[in-house]
């Protein structure tokens, strides 16, 4: 008599490791994603000056808000 389950294991073991491939690969393009699309591994560094204008001291400054 032939088994009615002959194959129902053997896809399910197929499908779980195809589905462990697919978290892997989605977890490497998470990690190197920057590496491979345009990014260069370095951070870039801007060097932004800002300085307030000096006030004098005890003299209040008008806020610009209405």
């Amino acid at each position: 008599m032939a088994d009615s389950n002959s194959g129902a294991g053997s896809n399910a073991a197929v499908v779980a490791i195809f589905v462990i491939f697919i978290i892997i690969v989605a977890a490497a393009l998470f990690f190197f994603g920057g590496q491979f699309f345009g990014g260069s591994g370095e951070t870039k560094k801007v060097d932004v000056n800002v300085k307030a204008p000096a006030s004098e001291p005890g003299k209040v400054v008008p806020s610009k808000s209405p």
